[in-house]
C-alpha cells in the first residue's frame, strides 16, 4: 500500500521546519530563525497512532519573487504541493494574516485536496485574541498551535488520522515484504562540485535545488531514482569545507549533517572536479567514509571542460592511483553532470560495488589462502619463534570483515596488515570497499 503524502507548506520563516521536527519526533530538518533556512524538499517516512504517512518539509513559498534561489523554493514548494496527498498550510501568528497567506489559500482551493490550515506560535490563550483576522480565510476549521512547544499538535494530527490507510503491507520506501532494499548513496564532496546538479540529472527533473553559489544545498536529502527496474536512493548533502572555512550556525550544523549521511549510507560517491583534481579536502572526506567503513566510488564531475585525448582518461586514472596508491581500490568515473554524459555508468559500478560490499568468502578458500601467503609472510620470528597464522574466518559484511588467528598478534605490525589486505584483494578484488582485518590470537 502506498504511503501517503503530506507537505507542509507556507511563507519563510512560519515554523515548517520546526512543526516537521515535532511531529517527527527528532531533529530531521536544520531549524533557525532565519527566513529561507529550508530550501530542498525534505521527506521523512513517520507513523502517528500505527498510521504510516510520508511527511515532506518545504521551503518557504513566496508568491512574487525575482530572486532566483527563492523562485527555486517556490518551484520546489509548488512540486510538494502537486505530490501531496494532504496539506498542512502554516501560518505565523505573531505577524498575523499577510497578504502572501491570501495568495496561497487562493492557490490551495484550487487542488481539491485536503488542506489542514494551522496558525503557529500561538503559545497560550492569551494568544489567541490577536487572531480574528485568519477566519477570513473562510477555512472549515483553525488549528491554533505551538510546533516548538508541541501545543495542540495532536489535535492536528489527530483530525489527519482518519484520512491516513490503514497499516498495509507495505515496507520502507514503498517495498513488499521481503523485497530488496535499495543501496543508499550518498553524494559528497566540496562545495559546488555538481552534487545536486548529478542527482537531478539522474532523475531527470528538478527534483532538488540546484546553483552555481557554493553553499545552496544544507540538508541532506533523499531522493529514490530507479534505472531499469533496480532502485537506488540517493542521499544529496551540503558541500563539506574545511574547518577553518565553516561558518558556525546553518553551514556548520549542515556539514554535521552530510557526515552523518556518510554514517547511514551503503556507498559514497565522492564528487571532485576534474579540473582541479584530487585535493587536501577531497583526501579528508576520503578519510571520513574509510572511517565509516562505506562503499565508495570516485565521480570525477566536470569532465566536458577538461581538454583531452584518447589517452587523456588513462593517464588522469594513472596519475591519481601512482600519487595515492592507497586508494587504488576505489572505482574513477569520468562524467559531466551538467551535460549527463556518462552518468548512467554509475549505477552498473554501484550495484557491483554493493556485491563487493556484500561478498563473503567460503572458510574452505580463506584458509587456502592463508596458507599459502604463509610462506611469504613478512614477520617471520617474533622475539626469536616463528610468526605462525594458523586460520582465517569472515566475521561479517557491509564492510567485509575477516579475523586471521596467530600466534603472536604483536607482529602484526600496521604494514603487515596491509601486505595481507593487498593480498586478499589481489585474490577477491573487494573493490571500492574497505576491508576490516582483525588479528587475534590463538587460544591455546
Amino acid at each position: 500500500m502506498k504511503k501517503p503524502v503530506i507537505s507542509i507548506i507556507g511563507r519563510p520563516n512560519v515554523g515548517k521546519s520546526t512543526l516537521f521536527n515535532r511531529i517527527l519526533g527528532k531533529r530531521i530538518a536544520i531549524v533557525e530563525d532565519t527566513p529561507g533556512v529550508t530550501r530542498d524538499r525534505n521527506y521523512a517516512v513517520t507513523s502517528y497512532l500505527g498510521r504510516d504517512f510520508i511527511l515532506v518539509d518545504t521551503g518557504g513559498l513566496e508568491p512574487e519573487t525575482s530572486d532566483p534561489i527563492l523562485t527555486q523554493m517556490r518551484r520546489q514548494a509548488e512540486t510538494a504541493i502537486d505530490e501531496a496527498d494532504i496539506i498542512i498550510f502554516l501560518m505565523d501568528g505573531r505577524e498575523g494574516l499577510m497578504p502572501a497567506d491570501l495568495e496561497i489559500a487562493d492557490m490551495l482551493r484550487k487542488i481539491h485536496k485536503p488542506v489542514f490550515y494551522a496558525i503557529n506560535k500561538v503559545d497560550s490563550h492569551k494568544a489567541e485574541a490577536g487572531l480574528s483576522d485568519f477566519y477570513r480565510l473562510s477555512a472549515e476549521k483553525l488549528y491554533l498551535i505551538s510546533a516548538e512547544h508541541g501545543r495542540c499538535v495532536d489535535e492536528l494530527l489527530d483530525d489527519l488520522h482518519p484520512l491516513l490507510p490503514e497499516a498495509g503491507e507495505a515496507g520502507e520506501e514503498g517495498r513488499t515484504e521481503g523485497e530488496e532494499a535499495p543501496p543508499r548513496i550518498a553524494v559528497v564532496g566540496k562545495p559546488n562540485v555538481g552534487k545536486s546538479t548529478l542527482i537531478n540529472r539522474l532523475l531527470g527533473k528538478e527534483r532538488l535545488v540546484t546553483s552555481p553559489m557554493p553553499g545552496t544545498t544544507r540538508d541532506a536529502i533523499d531522493t529514490l531514482v530507479t534505472y531499469y527496474k533496480k532502485g537506488y536512493l540517493f542521499v544529496d548533502t551540503a558541500g563539506i569545507r574545511r574547518k577553518a572555512r565553516v561558518d558556525k550556525g546553518i553551514e556548520s550544523y549542515s556539514v554535521i549533517r552530510a557526515l552523518k549521511s556518510i554514517e547511514r549510507c551503503n556507498i559514497a560517491i565522492l564528487l571532485i572536479d576534474a579540473a582541479e583534481g584530487i585535493t587536501d579536502q577531497d583526501l579528508k572526506i576520503l578519510g571520513y567514509i574509510n572511517e565509516a567503513e562505506k562503499g565508495c566510488i570516485i565521480g570525477i564531475n566536470k569532465w566536458d571542460i577538461v581538454e583531452k585525448d584518447e589517452k587523456t582518461m588513462d593517464q588522469y586514472k594513472k596519475g591519481i592511483y601512482s600519487s595515492y596508491p592507497y586508494i587504488s581500490h576505489i572505482p574513477l568515473i569520468f562524467i559531466s553532470a551538467l551535460t549527463g554524459n556518462r552518468v548512467t555508468k554509475l549505477f552498473p559500478e554501484i550495484r557491483a560495488v554493493m556485491e563487493e560490499y556484500s561478498r563473503r568468502i567460503p572458510t574452505g578458500e580463506l584458509n587456502r589462502f592463508t596458507q599459502e601467503i604463509a610462506g611469504r609472510f613478512p614477520a617471520s620470528t617474533y622475539q626469536g619463534k616463528p610468526v605462525k597464522i594458523y586460520y582465517a574466518t569472515q566475521t561479517g559484511v557491509r564492510p567485509p570483515g575477516i579475523v586471521l588467528f596467530v600466534n603472536y598478534p604483536k607482529a602484526i605490525s600496521p604494514g603487515i596488515r596491509r601486505f595481507i589486505e593487498h593480498n586478499i584483494r589481489d585474490q577477491w578484488g573487494f573493490r571500492g570497499v574497505p576491508l576490516r582485518i582483525m588479528i587475534r590470537e590463538k587460544s591455546r
